[in-house]
């Protein structure tokens, strides 16, 4: 059994990476180095899947992504690059379905109410079974916080000199989840059409097992974010001036002042902004979407070092983050509401974040994916 809690008493020990990106400016100089251009050169030819086959209907809900490749990673330019954002590399993806939004709240309630489901935040702890996937040592937690319970985030009234501790703005929350995204005394009614957050890894696989989806890889997240166009940051473009108007992010200065320049505060319905070339919302802002691949710090490397083309890439077999010896986390992305230009500006393509598996948070949420084969044997199963 996992727990949120868990993960929240690793964060507080280690100081973990629950919120934005640091913009570079506000940390160390980065170690890694973009890998030469002439390392990116490839004479493999690799033919991917780009039209969609005939015989496959377009799911409900979702859009048909046409393969292609990708220079998966930071732009040489992008000077607000975090270091595990490169070196960039090739990837190359065939083409798959996608949400054209995020999983909301009434789909995620039709899942629940087909199964049963109950998400990680609302689960019962058992200190006995949390222990071992904590550092040796770690005292019991007061019993008054042994309940079940989420990540929630709360605003700072005096500016921050510190934006490395993000204990500051995020808290334990007991009562807090998916029905209760700010805390028990909050209710998602109305906001149907509204993400669904407070989901950890595990409870983004048993909606996927049971949608017959699965979820992104990072190359394909990361491909379908750029909806064709290369060489640009955002996925509207290059225009950072249009933020406001293309994603759901915090104007003004964080974590103390929203002056919601984008019509928001916190979580917006989604559809607000207009969609990419794919036809995509919210690839940018609103709130962070799990992937399927192991946050690992020496994968691009790793990946850079081959010189090929990698095929529907799958991440690292293993995770790893040097920061964190004791972390388990998946990559996700796009950013979310948290997401500030004085912060960090995870809202860009390219921009990744490790989190734990068994953490869920009000910021995070997420989209599935289908291929061709998987939409046949959902519609063969229906036909049965």
């Amino acid at each position: 059994m996992k727990f949120v809690l868990k993960a929240f008493l690793l964060f507080v020990v280690f100081v973990g990476t629950f919120s934005c990106q640091h913009r570079p400016e506000k940390r160390q100089k980065d170690t890694i180095e973009m890998v030469p251009e002439e390392a990116k050169k490839t004479s493999e030819t690799i033919r991917v899947l780009e039209q969609k086959p005939n015989d496959v209907g377009r799911p409900t809900g979702m859009v048909w992504i046409p393969g292609g490749t990708l220079v998966q990673g930071a732009l040489e330019n992008d000077t607000l690059a975090m270091g595990h954002e490169k070196p960039a590399h090739k990837v190359a993806v065939d083409g798959f379905f996608m949400d054209i939004d995020e999983v909301t709240n009434d789909q995620f309630q039709r899942f629940i109410d087909a199964t049963g489901y109950v998400t990680v935040a609302e689960q019962e702890i058992d200190w006995e079974e949390m222990k071992k996937q904590l550092p040796e040592g770690t005292p019991k937690p007061h019993d008054s916080i042994m309940k079940p319970g989420s990540l929630t985030f709360k605003k700072s009234e005096t500016p921050l000199p510190n934006l490395y501790d993000f204990s500051q703005w995020w808290e334990w929350t007991i009562g807090a989840d998916w029905r209760h995204p700010g805390g028990p005394e909050t209710d998602i009614i109305g906001k149907e059409h509204y993400p669904v957050v407070h989901i950890s890894y595990e409870d983004a696989l048993a909606y996927c097992d049971w949608a017959g989806r699965r979820l992104p890889t990072e190359a394909e997240w990361e491909y379908a974010a750029r909806g064709g166009r290369n060489g640009v940051p955002y996925a509207w473009g290059a225009d950072i001036s249009m933020l406001s108007k293309m994603a759901n992010t915090w104007e003004g200065e964080f974590p103390i002042e929203n002056t919601k320049e984008d019509g928001f505060e916190s979580r917006a319905v989604v559809k607000s902004y207009r969609p990419n070339d794919f036809g995509l919302y919210d690839m940018a802002g609103n709130v962070w979407e799990w992937t399927s691949d192991w946050y690992n710090s020496k994968y691009y490397r790793e990946r850079a070092a081959k010189n090929e083309v990698a095929l529907n890439p799958s991440g690292p077999e293993a995770p790893f983050n040097a920061q964190n010896p004791y972390a388990r986390e998946k990559v996700i992305k796009g950013g979310s509401f948290l997401c500030s230009d004085t912060y960090c500006a995870s809202y860009r393509i390219s921009a990744r974040m490790g989190n734990s598996i068994d953490s869920a948070q009000e910021h995070l949420g997420f989209r599935t994916v289908a291929t061709p084969e998987m939409v046949r044997q959902n519609q063969q199963k229906n036909k049965e």
